[in-house]
């Protein structure tokens, strides 16, 4: 039987003031109803506490257990738990209008890189002083970003305007799960390729050895058989 209890408002032992409880031993089977001074000696006599895991029942369930390991142990769930938690973050990507070739290469391909680690991505526009008259052409940077990276994204807020500002704010189109099992397929993928080649090299090998063999000079195979 698992337990989950709300740690802030767990009455133990002494603190249980019920007149009457409904019992459940450390092994999960049902003792019954008696008052809680009862239940509490049945505990210590296995060295062991009585938890109230249920107070709005009627009357309230209580289970004896070994307290101090039940702390430990759902503690080191929520620390496994956090462990395969993604933490999603906001990565800033900024440029500005007179962006060349080479730099919007290199920021889509940031974009890339966040949008692939599972990270959503705000692509910002900067505009200066007289800039603020172009805020058009800004725009066409940002929708032929969202164009370019549309097979591992989607678009959560379309480009804004926010003072000297345009962004856009981009989500992955896979979720972490999804990357995942894409992961081990390629990597499956790899290494039959990879066996698949080294049999391959291992045939011709052989091949090779075999045709370079003299006339009359029995090869491993011919002295096997």
């Amino acid at each position: 039987m698992e337990v989950c209890i709300e740690r802030r408002f767990i009455r133990t032992n002494d603190r249980i003031r019920a007149r009457e409880i409904r019992v459940i031993d450390d092994e999960g089977g049902q003792i019954g109803i008696m008052p809680p001074y009862e239940a509490l000696k049945l505990a210590r006599s296995k060295n062991l506490d009585l938890v109230e895991i249920s107070p709005t029942a009627q009357p309230p369930v209580c289970r004896i257990m070994d307290y101090g390991k039940y702390l430990y142990q759902q503690e080191k769930k929520e620390r496994e738990a956090k462990k395969h938690q993604k933490t999603i973050t906001v990565k800033e990507v900024k440029s500005r209008i007179n962006v060349d070739d080479h730099d919007y290469e290199t920021k889509k391909n940031h974009v890339l890189r966040f949008l692939d680690e599972g990270d959503k991505v705000k692509a910002t526009i900067f505009f200066r002083g007289r800039e603020m008259t172009r805020t058009g052409l800004g725009r066409q940077i940002l929708e032929r970003l969202i164009k370019d990276v549309e097979p591992q994204s989607i678009v959560e807020f379309r480009p804004r305007q926010e003072g000297n500002t345009l962004h856009a704010i981009l989500a992955p189109k896979k979720s972490a799960a999804e990357r995942e099992k894409e992961k081990e397929k390629e990597a499956r993928q790899k290494a039959k390729q990879e066996a698949r080649e080294n049999q391959e090299r291992g045939s011709a090998v052989h091949e090779k050895a075999t045709a370079a063999a003299p006339v009359g000079v029995a090869t491993p195979d011919s002295q096997a058989s």
